[in-house]
């Protein structure tokens, strides 16, 4: 197996990505237990962020590199939280923090204009300076409920509605989520670009 940083601290993304991967015959390493920190995320887009994390952790551990960066986008809020989504209620808040906070903005915000879609870049470096990273982007449209509903997931799962399931993201199991999810499409794209690669 080949051994491959995954470049975020967020242990729910390690546990969408590692398995999958895996599968593909990488042995997927969480950059915490290589002991490489999180780097600014200092980009304008989720490729660039997505890039600065890969190319941070490819070159601290000389091993390739996988980084997502992903997050939420609501139309009736000019597509915020966008890349701010996991700092949205500020640089150390909780996943609950910021979801209490995207629904005390979306308050007054009706039904039909509470439309949003999830985000997710998956960047692939053979190394820190590979000039031809694989990008993939995958994407999920929904709905933000008016109360958080569902105990799996994390983040704004609880609240992103799935009209044509009935559903939140939260109360997915995992095998549907990695099916119908932003980063679900943006690994099976990844995976996909691996074997013609």
């Amino acid at each position: 197996m080949q051994k491959v940083v995954l470049a975020t601290g967020n242990a729910g993304k390690v546990g969408e990505l590692a398995g999958a991967l895996a599968d593909f015959g990488m042995e997927i390493v969480a950059q915490s237990a290589l002991g490489v920190t999180s780097v600014e995320e200092i980009g304008l887009t989720f490729i660039e962020n997505a890039l600065i994390k890969a190319r941070h952790a490819a070159r601290v551990t000389g091993l390739p590199a996988i980084a997502d960066d992903s997050g939420l986008a609501v139309d009736a809020l000019a597509g915020a939280p966008g890349i701010y989504s996991a700092r949205y209620a500020g640089e150390q808040a909780s996943d609950r923090q910021n979801l209490d906070k995207l629904l005390a903005t979306l308050a007054s915000v009706p039904d039909s204009q509470r439309a949003a879609q999830f985000h997710c870049v998956l960047v692939y470096l053979r190394h820190a300076d590979d000039p031809t990273p694989l990008v993939c982007h995958g994407s999920w449209a929904g709905v933000i409920a008016h109360q958080p509903s569902g105990a799996g997931g994390f983040g704004y799962d609880p609240v992103f509605l799935l009209p044509e399931q009935g559903r939140t993201a939260a109360m997915l199991s995992a095998q549907e989520k990695q099916v119908l999810s932003h980063r679900g499409r943006a690994l099976a794209g990844l995976l996909d670009a691996l074997r013609h690669a």
